[in-house]
């Protein structure tokens, strides 16, 4: 009697889909040479999911979509723009991509690594906001690591 065919489907619930989002996009953006930093709180009062500072002091920042409804009811993403040069929506792969807006930057990812499908288009922040994020930046990284 010929085995019965066993159909297996993933199912993940949303805050292991956003985990899992935010690791490979993190471990993405370090494969860039960027430095990322998660749940980084700005000085508007948002919270950038990846904040990512680069070797030339540019600041990349990803906000995660666990799925089709936390983008939906979250439109907060353009406040991230005053505070970074590139802004990126990262997804897992199931995402239904045509329902993101064209403007910034696509990143696909999972637990283990991400792709960029489509690049943010440049912005350039003013001098002294990159100084202060970018010392803001720095000193969040070491007060994390000292309660490690």
């Amino acid at each position: 009697m010929p085995a019965a065919a066993v159909h297996l489907e993933l199912v993940f619930s949303r805050p292991e889909t956003t985990l899992s989002v935010t690791r490979g996009a993190a471990r993405l953006l370090a494969d860039m040479g960027y430095a990322p930093l998660l749940e980084v709180c700005l000085p508007n009062g948002r919270r950038a999911d990846v904040m990512a500072l680069g070797r030339k002091g540019d600041i990349v920042i990803c906000e995660v979509k666990s799925g089709i409804e936390d983008y939906r009811v979250d439109r907060k993403w353009p406040e991230y723009a005053p505070f970074c040069d590139a802004f990126f929506f990262a997804v897992a792969p199931e995402f239904p991509q045509d329902v993101l807006p064209q403007e910034p930057g696509l990143i696909v990812a999972d637990g283990f690594g991400g792709a960029v499908v489509r690049d943010a288009p440049v912005l350039t922040l003013a001098p002294a906001r990159r100084k202060a994020l970018t010392v803001a930046f720095g000193r969040l990284g070491a007060m994390r690591l000292l309660r490690e």
